[in-house]
């Protein structure tokens, strides 16, 4: 089959994306208030899915980050392609900026 080959077009074609992301909470507060005002406001929750949210919220800052992953928003812009399933998850990690193995996920700050 070459690239100009149309047989298969029409066939779906999935792919699965990895990413990682690790989050410095600098306000714990304010992501707690954040969430739990997005939860309070989300008319697609039950009330045992709003209760679930909340005790989540107030047991772990990770909780709280969780219901502000979109992966709706990452790929809800880009042409011929439509999410067909997503999972996530939040929990806190062991994290050095210093360390060695944590290189290959170093943000590079913006030239001044």
């Amino acid at each position: 089959m070459t690239s100009t080959d149309t047989t298969d077009q029409d066939a779906p074609r999935y792919v699965r994306l990895h990413i990682e992301l690790i989050a410095e909470i600098t306000d714990e507060g304010a992501l707690k208030a954040a969430a739990l005002e997005q939860v309070a406001a989300d008319e697609y929750l039950d009330d045992d899915e709003r209760a679930q949210s909340v005790e989540a919220i107030e047991v772990d800052p990770a909780g709280s980050l969780a219901h502000f992953i979109d992966p709706v928003a990452l790929l809800g812009d880009v042409p011929g392609v439509e999410l067909a399933s997503a999972t996530w998850e939040s929990a806190k990690t062991d994290f050095d900026p210093e360390g060695d193995e944590w290189d290959e996920y170093a943000v590079e700050e913006p030239a001044e």
